[in-house]
């Protein structure tokens, strides 16, 4: 096996490459990227049998072959060569790699060891462009839960009905909704684990051309040109989530996201972990009053709003209702009250693509 290829491409790769492997790995082998040189490309693969990610780098190739390499190991080797031309060399799994007046030489393991890939045909599919789906990542995946007991919340589902996509996510704290449209006509329901899409969304530039997403018998494929990336879904029912959102209020209120959001941030800084992050929010005479107070001291700041409806006392994780509001992208927002111990529904006043809703904390009333 005989190559040749562009250090600053090899190393940008590598790294895509390395999102395919987990540290939680029982097989010394899946640490590692299986290089293979053919025709006018080197193909580098990695995966660890739930996540898997090919990506293509031109290269010109004198001798076809494939070798796996530690992923670690080849990472900082490349990253760390000058911006040149890298000449790789490998007989019986030794790896001789030259740039300018750099040789190491390394030990690598048997391509023919490393598991294939499934082969998957692909079924339903679609195209979207790039910087929608980022951005639909993006207001969504930070919602999904952590807890392992609870498998299906740990990701996204992506629900298609010809045309629109629903991305939704939820932890039992808040809820995440963001609505994107193709031109699909697919009928489908998949639950996308939320580790594949995070590192997915690391590769995705931010960009408006088109990539191809495919579901096929539990696998979604996304398809960005040179890199492709395999997921298994998650299995299992989704919360139906329609049942809590709402339409009718009692408060409506709209107020500058940036306004609100600074004094969010303002007020979480006294609100304590082991007390929920707890701020108190009243709403009144065109004002949102914004309360914290800890051991440590209070803190007290008003914001001028649009208020429709009733007054109204009210109590909030600070994390939880900062996170939704901070991946907005609109200049107001309007957040809807059905009462104080019902869930908060905040949409863009310009764009409705998106909805957030977080449930309050349970506070006596005398406690504001």
């Amino acid at each position: 096996m005989k190559f040749r290829v562009e250090q600053r491409n090899l190393s940008k790769h590598i790294g895509i490459a390395q999102k395919g492997i987990s540290s939680r790995s029982t097989l010394q082998i899946l640490d590692g990227i299986l290089f293979e040189a053919k025709d006018h490309s080197l193909k580098l693969t990695a995966t660890d049998l739930e996540i898997s990610i090919e990506t293509f780098v031109d290269a010109v190739v004198e001798e076809k072959g494939k070798i796996v390499l530690n992923s670690r190991i080849i990472g900082d080797i490349v990253r760390k060569l000058p911006d040149d031309t890298i000449a790789f060399e490998v007989k019986d799994n030794h790896v001789n790699i030259k740039c300018q007046n750099v040789e190491f030489n390394i030990i690598g393991n048997s391509g023919d060891d490393y598991p294939d890939l499934p082969i998957i045909i692909e079924e339903n599919q679609f195209s979207i462009t790039r910087d929608l789906f980022k951005s639909a990542i993006r207001q969504t995946v930070f919602a999904t839960t952590q807890d392992e007991t609870r498998p299906s919340l740990t990701g996204v589902l992506m629900e298609l009905d010809g045309g629109n996509i629903s991305c939704v996510s939820l932890d039992g704290y808040r809820l995440a909704l963001r609505k994107i449209t193709t031109s699909s006509l697919i009928k489908e329901k998949i639950i996308i684990p939320g580790r594949a899409l995070n590192e997915l969304n690391k590769i995705i530039e931010d960009k408006e051309e088109e990539m191809v997403v495919s579901i096929s018998h539990g696998q979604a494929i996304f398809n960005l040109g040179d890199t492709i990336m395999y997921t298994k879904l998650l299995e299992g029912q989704f919360f139906n989530y329609k049942d809590i959102m709402r339409a009718e209020h009692k408060t409506e209120v709209r107020v500058s996201r940036r306004s609100f959001q600074s004094g969010l941030e303002r007020a979480s800084l006294l609100a304590k972990e082991e007390k929920a992050n707890l701020i108190k929010i009243s709403v009144s005479d065109g004002q949102i009053a914004i309360k914290s107070n800890s051991e440590m001291g209070d803190v007290f700041e008003s914001v001028n709003a649009n208020q429709k409806g009733e007054d109204l006392n009210i109590a909030f994780n600070s994390r939880y209702i900062l996170e939704g509001i901070k991946i907005m992208d609109c200049e107001e927002i309007v957040l809807k009250f059905a009462g104080s111990l019902n869930p908060c529904i905040i949409n863009g006043v310009e764009d409705d693509s998106y909805t957030y809703l977080v449930l309050p904390v349970r506070l006596a009333q005398d406690d504001f």
